[in-house]
């Protein structure tokens, strides 16, 4: 069947009106989008105007940018953040872990900021600085009342400049001249093996070249110390660079597989992210050990290898970070960190929590509709969901303390304690045979009491909400002889909190302890033993045959 010329040409002239009218209307928006724009920054610069001519009293420009800067971009999303000048070094530290420092971390206690913890090998550390000692000025300022961020300010600086600071330990003050250096924090603060087959690596930052890290403690683990299977904890690894996650899967897994993709509106950060090497270890079972803690490019580590059917993940669901940020210069030396794409892994799922404004109070992913939740399949066919995070093959929840022990460690008596032990005990010869014995746990009972350390139960402060609301509503008098029974049986001592709560307390201060001689590798091993996820992990990945069935697909 032909067409006529006049069908034709009407064909061709409603098909160029068409055109005209859809193109009209992309100009149209891309017009009305870029006038709002204009018109925002306009009315922005004018109200800044106007507030700096005639507000009645005189106001400080800089500060009221930036506090603007910082509403505005909360309402996008919690990742993208603004840097003025001065806060450049805190991206410069994310993406490299490095710093120009003295090699401590320190917080506010009290009137003055105390050393919480030294890394080894660094000035502080070099010049006898400890945990517990209190920091008392620096180059003559006094740092009483200081807040800690000003203060961890007030620390860092360019590598190779001084700073005399006045330290008082004990009781009694002295002073250090310390020369700042380049501080850069190790990606695997700890790696051996856990038992005779098992290797272990705690990974915890994703910052520039820790491939080099992990890539050698893999292989000493491998090849020298005998491991036959390997235990990767990223628990709490908050990621950083989705290069260098891809290296780390690259471990595992032959070239050539796509691990992660980005997408965005902005098409010059679409990207995707390829193994190119040959694997240091194709075949070891693997376990990955993952939190609420752990995000971003850990879990892009951990669902990847989930994906490939390439390791069990084992622990909680993780805190369900997809998004890409990209560091954007602006004027004056200024930064933005601007989120521009979100990551996709090899099922083809996104890590990116539904909403990251509805998290549950701890900062894990919240309550999630069916509805808005995806079934995918790894290689092997297994079902994995979206939604929120990497949710575990085998689900397993940390380790809780008791309401005991996290007030002694929320009040600071752990680390106190500790502090006071340290000075008075000699170094152990071996990390092993640091052990309280029960002369140190009634010093530590005589400790609490001189420091007045007080807490109320759960169950006490949920009565004393009811004895209230009973008084509130002309109840308690007709019931105060019951609610005072029910007081009185609820109420707790020290001495039986220490008694039922013993061995929880002998962790919690060995474990404090095994920092203070022998810094966060030691803190780390000392902690694995009573590791309950540590332990599953362990056990699966010793039975080769459950291994093999929890990674096998659905039977067809």
């Amino acid at each position: 069947m032909t067409i006529s010329r006049s069908k034709k040409a009407f064909l061709s002239i409603a098909i160029v009106i068409t055109v005209a009218i859809t193109t009209g209307f992309i100009f149209i928006n891309q017009e009305s989008r870029d006038f709002k724009f204009t018109k925002s920054i306009d009315v922005y610069i004018s109200l800044m105007r106007e507030l700096n001519a005639f507000y009645v009293d005189e106001i400080d420009a800089e500060k009221l940018v930036n506090k603007g800067i910082d509403a505005m971009l909360s309402s996008l999303d919690p990742y993208t953040v603004y840097y003025p000048e001065e806060d450049s070094g805190d991206l410069d530290f994310i993406t490299t872990g490095k710093y120009g420092g003295f090699g401590s971390l320190i917080r506010r206690s009290g009137d003055y900021i105390v050393v919480t913890n030294v890394y080894k090998g660094f000035p502080a550390d070099q010049n006898g600085i400890r945990p517990g000692d209190e920091m008392i000025s620096i180059d003559g300022t006094s740092l009483k009342g200081i807040a800690s961020e000003k203060a961890s300010d007030m620390l860092k600086g360019e590598p190779g400049t001084e700073a005399v600071l006045v330290f008082r330990r004990n009781g009694e003050e002295f002073t250090k001249k310390l020369k700042r250096e380049r501080i850069s924090i190790p990606a695997v603060p700890y790696y051996g093996m856990i038992d005779s087959k098992t290797g272990y690596i705690r990974f915890t930052n994703f910052t520039q070249n820790c491939i080099a890290e992990v890539r050698n403690a893999l292989i000493d683990l491998k090849d020298k110390q005998g491991a036959e299977s390997l235990v990767l904890d990223l628990r709490n690894n908050p990621g950083g660079l989705v290069n260098e996650a891809v290296e780390i899967v690259n471990l595992f897994v032959v070239p050539g597989l796509e691990v992660v993709s980005t997408r965005g509106r902005a098409k010059q950060y679409d990207a995707v992210f390829r193994t190119n090497r040959n694997p240091v270890a194709p075949d070891m079972p693997v376990v990955v050990l993952i939190n609420r803690g752990s995000a971003s490019a850990s879990e892009i580590v951990a669902g990847a290898l989930q994906d490939f059917d390439r390791a069990i993940v084992i622990g909680e669901r993780s805190f369900g970070k997809g998004l890409v940020q990209v560091a954007r210069p602006l004027s004056y030396k200024a930064q933005v960190k601007v989120t521009t794409a979100k990551y996709y892994i090899p099922s083809g799922r996104c890590i990116q929590a539904v909403d990251f404004s509805s998290r549950n109070e701890d900062g894990s992913v919240g309550a999630i509709p069916d509805s808005l939740i995806k079934t995918f399949s790894t290689r092997n066919g297994r079902p994995v969901k979206d939604g929120g995070g990497i949710i575990p093959d085998i689900v397993i929840s940390s380790d809780m303390l008791s309401r005991f022990s996290s007030e002694l460690y929320v009040q600071n008596m752990i680390f106190d304690f500790a502090t006071e032990y340290f000075w008075s005990h000699p170094q152990p010869s071996t990390l092993d045979s640091l052990k309280l014995n029960e002369n140190d746990i009634e010093r530590f009972r005589m400790f609490l009491e001189e420091k007045k350390f007080s807490y109320k139960t759960s169950s006490e402060s949920a009565l004393e909400d009811l004895i209230a609301t009973a008084s509130e509503e002309k109840l308690y008098d007709d019931n105060s002889k019951a609610l005072e029974q029910l007081r009185a049986g609820l109420s707790h001592s020290l001495d039986r909190d220490i008694i039922l709560r013993k061995d929880e307390v002998i962790e919690l201060i060995e474990s404090e302890l095994a920092g203070r001689y022998f810094y966060d590798a030691g803190m780390i091993k000392h902690s694995l033993a009573r590791d309950s996820q540590v332990k599953e992990a362990i056990t699966i990945s010793s039975d080769r045959e459950r291994y093999a069935s929890l990674l096998r697909g659905p039977a067809i």
